[in-house]
């Protein structure tokens, strides 16, 4: 189900220092209240619709982002389908457990699931329970570059976030209907972050709301950024020239740590609460 990216085996390796972990920038907030927890995860999760609403990475219906329930870890909450991102709020999420059944107590009044949504997401939380959030859009970049069936290369510092850790299904057999098909996908993510489903779009699956949020936003412009790249390289007779597979895996792990991902998300976040004026405090509220 894999291509093979290009070969790196003659490239030179520019061997660089090891990067110290930092110590200098904030920790993801901790809860001790497992519902004030599901609150704010809820809150979060209307946030990163509303985000990708923003970037216009909506396409009619289709796309999902889901979080697992701190109280319940069988369920995941997802977007009721039929509502627009932008109009996303946490109120509004629908309660799903792996089977794709509603919970009915404590879902939102719009009982419509994405099929689709549940045979992926289901299939990836069930497969990772490290994962917390997944997401799959259908991104313009995305869809053209998957559909050249191959990985992203080490091309710049920010695709290196990427190098090894992203995955390519190479299957389409139309709209994901049935549990098989979800499986596949997920056994083709494997431990990776991200996987590029051919000729369809990207999923991208971490331990927070924010990481996730950021890695598929980086990895849409990476797939931007290889195909000009190719385009450019193409006009002068050439290819891109790749990362050496050292320094590649040494970026990846300060770039493409869960911690990276969580604080490049952050500002997204910030500036989300600034536009709307509001943000979320503790004891289970908003405040505007």
């Amino acid at each position: 189900m894999t291509a093979p990216s290009r070969d790196t085996s003659n490239i030179p390796t520019r061997t660089g220092k090891e990067y110290p972990p930092r110590k200098d920038i904030p920790l993801p907030p901790t809860f001790s209240d497992p519902l004030e927890h599901r609150v704010y995860l809820k809150f979060r999760l209307a946030q990163a619709y509303r985000i990708f609403a923003k970037y216009g990475y909506d396409e009619g219906v289709a796309g999902h982002i889901t979080v697992r329930d701190p109280i319940r870890p069988d369920c995941y909450w997802v977007n009721p389908w039929g509502v627009h991102f932008k109009l996303m709020q946490p109120e509004l999420l629908l309660l799903v457990d792996h089977e794709g059944k509603i919970q009915e107590k404590e879902s939102g009044p719009s009982r419509y699931l994405n099929q689709a949504a549940y045979m992926i997401h289901s299939a990836v939380h069930e497969a990772r329970p490290d994962v917390v959030c997944a997401a799959h859009s259908h991104t313009i970049h995305a869809k053209v570059f998957s559909a050249l069936g191959v990985h992203l290369d080490p091309i710049t510092q920010d695709s290196c976030a990427f190098y090894e850790d992203h995955s390519l299904y190479s299957e389409f057999r139309g709209i994901v209907e049935d549990r098989e098909e979800g499986l596949a996908i997920a056994t083709a993510m494997g431990q990776n972050k991200a996987v590029i489903l051919q000729n369809h779009g990207i999923i991208v699956a971490t331990k927070s709301i924010e990481s996730t949020v950021f890695f598929f936003m980086s990895l849409e412009k990476c797939c931007q950024v290889q195909m000009l790249a190719d385009q450019a390289a193409a006009a002068r007779g050439s290819r891109p020239h790749l990362i050496d597979p050292e320094n590649a895996a040494r970026t990846q792990k300060r770039l493409g740590s869960e911690m990276g991902g969580w604080f490049n998300g952050i500002p997204e976040f910030q500036l989300l609460e600034h536009e709307e004026g509001k943000r979320y405090l503790h004891r289970r509220k908003a405040c505007s």
